[in-house]
């Protein structure tokens, strides 16, 4: 299926002069969210073998829960700082306007396990240097990252270089 295709555009948004690319329109769609997930998960093969997802807030909840479901593997959430109920550890990273703040529960992940790392978009791949800092902070391993959607022209893997990378679409 040309998941391309099914995309929505939509012009200036969030501000003038961005692209903004609407996943929702392969959401909505069963067959096309079936296939979305079914490319993600054959791109897994890429990896190796892994123990855990990890999916930052809330996109990557939407790609990581089923994989981890269709690979019966756990899914951990990465959120933003005070979502999560649990003693966390954070780090805190760059936005174009300001600064933000990432959480993870101390204990999800156990040292020495292998992790992927599953979101709907690379962009320009701060949010993403932030997952992986949390990741190996507790001692996990990222052993892939995998998006849905890459804005190659944005040169996101500049910032996670040395990573195993892989997206099922790229403009």
């Amino acid at each position: 299926m040309d998941l391309k295709s099914k995309l929505r555009h939509v012009m200036d948004f969030p501000k003038e002069g961005i692209d903004f690319i609407d996943i929702t329109t392969v959401l909505q769609d069963a067959e096309s969210f079936k296939d979305a997930l079914t490319q993600m998960q054959e791109k897994l093969k890429g990896f190796g073998d892994f123990d855990l997802f990890v999916g930052p807030e809330s996109r990557g909840f939407i790609f990581g829960s089923p994989l981890a479901i269709l690979e019966n593997k756990g899914f951990i959430p990465i959120r933003k700082k005070g979502k999560l109920p649990y003693k966390t550890i954070s780090v805190e990273y760059q936005l174009e306007y300001g600064v933000d703040i990432l959480e993870i529960h101390e204990d999800a992940i156990s040292e020495g396990q292998r992790v992927v790392i599953v979101d709907d978009l690379l962009a320009t791949g701060g949010t993403t240097k932030s997952n992986i800092d949390l990741v190996e902070k507790l001692g996990g391993k990222v052993v892939g990252i995998l998006f849905f959607i890459e804005l190659s022209f944005l040169e996101g893997r500049k910032k996670i270089e040395g990573y195993n990378v892989d997206s099922v679409i790229t403009f």
